[in-house]
């Protein structure tokens, strides 16, 4: 029997925020007999132990992986305080995840065993070889401030598998984040998932952020916090407001989101997205810095454009896309709603099949990025036959 087109991968969407029912709606559009792996995005604002609860019960026997985010990518479009869902069928997906537990602690020896039982666990199905046909998602507490230390680890043992994923949110709160694996949700972990296909798919990381001329210097920062406390040998929110020509008083997300700093590797410009500002004028970013770093000043360019290259791109050396499971940064979704793109974003989103989530930060290939749209692109079967 040849495979239906619709079958490889299914969505759903709840908005309800009764998690028994939510949990019924996804399982009433998720289930059929060929359902192999599930994988979520959900609103802290849920009762995360009563969705948990609520999901094992009505997924059953099926495999489930997810975590909470700074707002949802649904079929629709953008959500807010709703939880999404993919369900992979098993005859085009062999899909292996492990949790790593303890972030800080977490080693190279940790990482080769992670990605050695993944690869035996996907090949025991014999769906596809496992090189040229398997990528990775992680999805690591946001607020964990150890994204690196797992990344860089976990780079070193996939070799040339590629992967990408995205840091949970909590609603732009900052105040926990979760991953689920093994039918709750954990804070200080991280979930590996393995997908193994015979589909064609790309991993591919974009932004829209370009640099200017002015340069920043970390002279005081305590990098296991990520917290800078001098830019300049100044105080560094104050010297940030000024470059920006800012008042320090209307710091916040949005000014973060249109005037980002970047670290510049190579010929590449690496996004350190500010996360907030302290009484003592320090500030805390998303992802690494340390003392000595030079931060370019960035700004925003065209990011519609941005987007539909990317698709253009992908859907030129794919075909017509199945799926796009996409990590997309929380700020770009505010300076998408402060610029009046919502309407044509969500276009280009729900025509690409985009279902994700708006998180606080992104990995691609061991790197820990911010302000991108980061993620995987997977053609659509081509008349291959059931196994």
């Amino acid at each position: 029997m040849a495979l239906e087109q619709s079958e490889g991968v299914l969505s759903a969407v709840s908005s309800t925020k009764d998690v028994e029912l939510a949990a019924q709606e996804l399982a009433r559009q998720l289930i059929h007999p060929y359902l192999g792996f599930v994988l979520f995005f959900c609103s802290a604002e849920y009762d995360l132990e009563g969705l948990s609860q609520a999901l094992e019960q009505h997924f059953g026997g099926v495999s489930l992986v997810g975590c909470t985010s700074a707002g949802e990518i649904t079929p629709q479009g953008y959500g807010r305080g709703c939880v999404v869902a993919l369900g992979f069928d098993l005859r085009c997906f062999s899909i292996a995840s492990a949790l790593v537990d303890e972030m800080e602690r977490f080693n190279l020896l940790d990482a080769q065993q992670l990605v050695d039982s993944l690869v035996k666990e996907c090949r025991s199905s014999e769906l596809a070889a496992i090189k040229g046909h398997s990528f990775a998602l992680t999805l690591l507490d946001g607020l964990s401030s150890r994204e690196e230390l797992v990344l860089g680890a976990l780079s070193a043992a996939f070799g040339s598998i590629p992967h990408f994923g995205g840091s949970a949110g909590d609603d732009n709160h900052l105040m926990r984040t979760y991953v689920y694996h093994d039918g709750r949700f954990h804070s200080g972990a991280a979930v590996v998932v393995l997908f193994n296909t015979w589909l064609d798919f790309e991993v591919f990381s974009t932004h829209h952020i370009q640099p200017r001329a002015e340069k920043l210097v970390v002279t005081r920062a305590d990098s296991s916090s990520r917290r800078v406390y001098e830019l300049n040998a100044a105080p560094a929110a104050q010297e940030y407001a000024d470059l920006i020509g800012v008042p320090l008083k209307s710091l916040d997300l949005r000014v973060f989101a249109g005037y980002p700093l970047a670290v510049r590797i190579s010929d590449h410009y690496y996004v350190r997205s500010i996360q907030q500002v302290h009484d003592d004028l320090s500030m805390t970013f998303y992802c690494a810095v340390e003392n000595g770093i030079v931060l370019t000043a960035m700004r925003p360019g065209p990011l519609l454009p941005n987007l539909q290259r990317l698709f253009e791109g992908l859907e030129q050396r794919l075909g017509p896309l199945l799926l796009t499971i996409g990590c997309d940064c929380f700020l770009r979704r505010l300076e998408v709603e402060a610029d009046a793109l919502v309407e044509p974003v969500e276009t280009l989103l729900r025509k690409h099949r985009v279902i994700g989530f708006n998180t606080y930060g992104e990995q691609f290939n061991g790197m820990h990025i911010n302000q991108t749209f980061t993620g995987v692109a997977i053609g659509r079967p081509t008349g291959r036959a059931e196994r």
